[in-house]
């Protein structure tokens, strides 16, 4: 049975639970982490949610906020468990690299070398090809995220006999059957079930009293409960109007996938240990853990802009300035650790759809100051260097000051994307007139680009400048037909 709450319902509980309990935990006042973590979940509708934040070693904050149980408006605590789903792959990687310091497997090692019923065309792959979702294994999974068979063993012989996606490291696919691969190799080197394995050599050792496997079948207390805005349309998720009551089942054999529940205190305490040496011995177990595979073409993938690699079951986000490794599981629950910062920033939710990952490294901007995007985080070294230059000068004459920094510098590019994303971060931080002068720069750098009179036009539009804002629609119309969008603006504010 399906129970659907519309989101204004869950916004009036949030507003009142929110403001009621978002504080009681750890802290008596509230700091603005806790106004920023507010206003997202009442922005994207997240019922309830825990943060800890670790530094150098020690948690610094942890606090819980909303909502734990929509339907009997239970507050959540610092002892509300929830799901961390596919983040449970970085707590299966940690066990492969504890097997291999033991001497007992090695990730470069080809699959056959551990197990015999395996198909030919999956016999040389390796661990650490399986881990990176680079392998071109076939799915265990269907596109509705069903399980092929109701059986273990009619699930295994199922995806057997299917071929394989695509040539090994020729592209990143995110795929569920090289971790159930992973989990019978565990289990066989182990000598014991790798849910017993994790739980002795990773949950007992870093003093995770709460956490445990589990799934939508199980009496947890003081469970957080799982709520859902998603649906799968055609093999792609999708976003509703509507929050409902979701569902997850993880039988025993696929829990190296997804599975395990927690708390954020817990999962702290995890990256504590993780990083003190308690659960991984050698530092370059740690090394080889986070280190992306790069793919047949030298170029690391993951899912998206952000989480754009994957190593040893952790996605990382490969940058030059603050790289991360960032487990992320649901589209509900995520930590991040910075290694180089030595800060760990740990958010899980229980809304499907709340996608922490991508404001977790807001949060990390209260620790780390120039990660903050009103310093220009997140820029690339040329929109940096024009930002600057601009500040000096109010945001006047942008398009002289690109062209005197080009020719004072010949690697200085400004990319098309690059200034419109600057330009919307401009717009999210109430610059509206920076952001004008902006989305103006581009126009005049690519005025054969469609998207960039677009990004103009609504600008100017929500600046009650309607006459250029339709000129520019037309102009992004003319430039790309297939630009409906642009025309009806067009049209619309021509009529008002």
């Amino acid at each position: 049975m399906k129970i659907n709450f519309s989101k204004s319902l869950l916004a009036s509980f949030l507003i009142t639970l929110v403001s009621f309990n978002a504080y009681s935990q750890k802290e008596q006042t509230a700091d603005s982490i806790d106004v920023f973590l507010k206003a997202k979940m009442e922005k994207l509708h997240i019922p309830g949610l825990q943060l800890a934040v670790v530094q150098h070693g020690k948690i610094v904050k942890e606090n819980s906020y909303g909502i734990a149980n929509v339907e009997n408006s239970v507050s959540v605590t610092d002892k509300s468990m929830f799901s961390i789903n596919s983040c449970t792959k970085a707590f299966v990687g940690v066990a492969v690299m504890q097997l291999q310091e033991e001497g007992k497997l090695n990730i470069n090692d080809p699959i056959s070398k551990y197990l015999d019923d395996l198909p030919a065309a999956w016999q040389g792959l390796t661990i650490k090809q399986l881990f990176a979702n680079i392998s071109g294994l076939p799915n265990i999974i269907d596109p509705a995220e069903n399980l092929l068979a109701d059986t273990e063993e009619g699930t295994w012989e199922k995806v057997k006999t299917l071929p394989m996606e695509f040539n090994t490291g020729d592209k990143f696919r995110y795929n569920q059957t090289g971790y159930v691969i992973i989990g019978r190799i565990i289990n066989k080197l182990s000598g014991v079930h790798f849910t017993k394995f994790i739980q002795e050599r990773q949950f007992k050792t870093a003093g995770m009293k709460q956490t445990r496997f589990g799934d939508s079948n199980d009496v947890i207390p003081n469970s957080a409960g799982t709520y859902t805005t998603q649906d799968i349309v055609k093999g792609k998720w999708i976003t509703t109007d509507s929050v409902r009551i979701g569902y997850s089942k993880f039988p025993e054999y696929f829990r190296t996938c997804a599975g395990i529940i927690s708390t954020a205190d817990e999962i702290a305490k995890w990256t504590i240990a993780l990083q003190s040496g308690k659960l991984l011995k050698d530092k370059s177990s740690l090394d080889l853990l986070w280190n992306p595979a790069v793919l047949n073409n030298g170029r690391v993938r993951g899912f998206n802009k952000l989480v754009n690699g994957y190593a040893i079951g952790w996605p990382t986000v490969t940058r030059e300035e603050h790289p991360a490794v960032g487990p992320i599981g649901g589209m509900r629950s995520a930590f991040f650790i910075y290694p180089k910062d030595d800060v760990s920033i740990i958010v899980l939710t229980n809304l499907q759809g709340a996608n922490p990952e991508f404001f977790i490294d807001e949060i990390a901007g209260y620790y780390i100051s120039d990660m903050k995007e009103s310093n220009g985080f997140g820029l690339s070294a040329s929109v940096k260097k024009l930002r600057k230059e601009l500040i000096k000068q109010h945001y006047n004459n942008a398009l002289q000051l690109a062209v005197n920094l080009k020719k004072n510098n010949p690697e200085f590019n400004l990319g098309e994307n690059e200034l419109n994303d600057f330009g919307y971060k401009l717009l999210g931080e109430g610059k509206q007139a920076e952001a004008l002068k902006i989305f103006k720069l581009n126009v005049d750098l690519y005025p054969q680009s469609a998207n960039t009179y677009d990004s103009y036009a609504e600008t100017l539009a929500g600046a009650g400048n309607k006459k250029e804002a339709i000129k520019n629609y037309k102009k992004a119309f003319e430039l790309n037909p297939k630009n409906i969008n642009a025309q009806e603006q067009a049209k619309k504010l021509a009529s008002l």
